[in-house]
Parts: structure tokens; C-alpha cells; sequence
């Protein structure tokens, strides 16, 4: 079989086995993420517990397999590796090493790491292959909005230590604290730890909360935009296929 038949195969585009094969990888992946929240049930009965581990001794040898496939069948083994979807098949692998040393397996960072295999999802699906053209069509415009959010993230935190400080210097002890409730703030949160009792601290949170709303709408404004686009092209490409077919 050809390598590029193998990609195919994998990637679910390919007409004879593709479909098959993806709706089979991302059924094991949901599987996996049921018997990851079924283990962290107290008190499970050891037979249970040892099916567990059998299943995701079954699940790790799988997506093993899928990577060293896929290192073997792409042209450049090492863009991929290094790529973004290479760096998830990589990180789904890792927790097998957890089988080879018990004090790895009960390291929490190879338990969390199994999470990232959910990411595997999107890969066979159209929509999440334009979402990321579409992160990346406004990949600069999201570079400047996020080094912009960033400075408004300072400039409130830096504000509301000015205003609370002197009034409540346990809570708003430094602008790094303080930093905190200007993340609270700027996405909506709010959770109520950390508030102003001044009244100028209170004006300021005001400004800071119609500041977040703005900070919440714009990114979703520019992915939508280029997401439409996306769809508008690949409407376009699909009617001039249609006409030639």
C-alpha cells in the first residue's frame, strides 16, 4: 500500500477504508474518555479496575501504532513530528510509559496528559479543518488583540491596586494579586473574591467591565468573519466542481 494511501486512510479521506477507520479511532477516543472518568470512582471493584487498565493498554497501543504509521508514511517524518497534530499523537503515546514504571503511572502529569487524545477528534472533521484556516487567515489581527488584552490585563491590574490597596491590603496586596481580579473582570466572571468597596475603585470596575465585554466580542467578531469566508470559499469550490463533474 502506498504511503500516501496510509495518510489517507487515517486522515478518513480516503473512499474505501477512510470513513471506517476515523469513526473507529473516535469512538475509541470517546471510550476513553468515559473510562478515564470511570476510574475516579471511589471504592471501584478491583475487576472493574483491572478491565480498565486492559482497556487502556488497548487504547495506547493503538494510537502507538498510528503515530509510528504516520512517521512512516509522511515525507518529512520530522514536520511532522513537529508539527501541531504530530505534538498531540505524541502526547496520546506518552502515557505508556506509565506501564513500564509504577511510580510514572501514578504521576498525575501522565494521568492529565491522556486528556489530550480528545483533541484527536477534530481531526477528521471538515469544521474544525476550517476553524483552523480560519485561525489562521487572522492569525495577525489575533497576535495584536492578544498583546492589546495583555496590556489592558496590566493597566487594570496596576488600577485597581492604586485604588484598593490603602482600604483593603490583604486582598489587593500587590498589582501580581491584583491581577487576578482584573482577569475575573475582563471575561465576566466575577467571582466575588477580590471586589472594590471604594469609590473609586468601583468606578474603575465599571470602566474595567465594559472594557471586558469588548475584549470578549472582538476575537469572536474576527473568527466569525473568517469563517464565513471560509464557507463562502468552500461554497465557491464545491459549485465549480459540480459544474466540471
Amino acid at each position: 500500500m502506498a504511503r500516501k494511501n496510509i495518510i489517507g486512510i487515517l486522515d478518513g479521506t480516503s473512499e474505501r477504508y477512510g470513513r471506517g477507520i476515523a469513526f473507529a479511532l473516535n469512538g475509541l477516543i470517546l471510550l476513553s474518555a468515559i473510562a478515564i472518568a470511570v476510574e475516579t470512582i471511589p471504592d471501584l471493584p478491583a475487576a472493574i479496575h483491572l478491565w480498565l487498565t486492559r482497556f487502556e493498554m488497548l487504547v495506547l497501543a493503538v494510537f502507538v501504532m498510528e503515530y509510528l504509521l504516520r512517521l512512516y508514511s509522511s515525507p518529512n517524518p520530522l514536520r511532522y513530528a513537529l508539527s501541531f497534530w504530530g505534538l498531540i499523537d505524541l502526547l496520546s503515546c506518552l502515557p505508556v510509559f506509565g506501564f513500564f514504571n509504577n511510580e510514572w503511572q501514578a504521576a498525575r502529569t501522565l494521568r492529565l496528559i491522556r486528556v489530550v487524545r480528545l483533541l484527536k477528534l477534530f481531526r477528521t472533521s471538515a469544521a474544525a479543518r476550517r476553524l483552523l484556516r480560519a485561525f489562521r487567515q487572522v492569525r495577525d489581527e489575533l497576535g495584536v488583540f492578544l498583546i492589546l488584552a495583555a496590556l489592558v490585563l496590566y493597566v487594570s491590574s496596576v488600577g485597581i491596586y492604586m485604588f484598593e490597596h490603602e482600604a483593603q491590603p490583604d486582598v489587593f496586596s500587590s498589582i501580581p494579586i491584583s491581577l487576578w481580579w482584573a482577569v475575573a473582570s475582563l471575561t465576566t466572571v466575577g467571582y466575588g473574591d477580590m471586589y472594590p468597596i471604594t469609590a473609586g475603585g468601583r468606578i474603575f470596575t465599571t470602566i474595567v467591565l465594559f472594557i471586558g465585554l469588548g475584549v470578549v466580542a472582538v476575537p469572536t467578531a474576527i473568527i466569525t468573519a473568517a469563517l464565513t469566508e471560509q464557507e463562502l470559499e468552500t461554497s465557491l469550490e464545491k459549485d465549480d466542481h459540480d459544474e466540471k463533474t
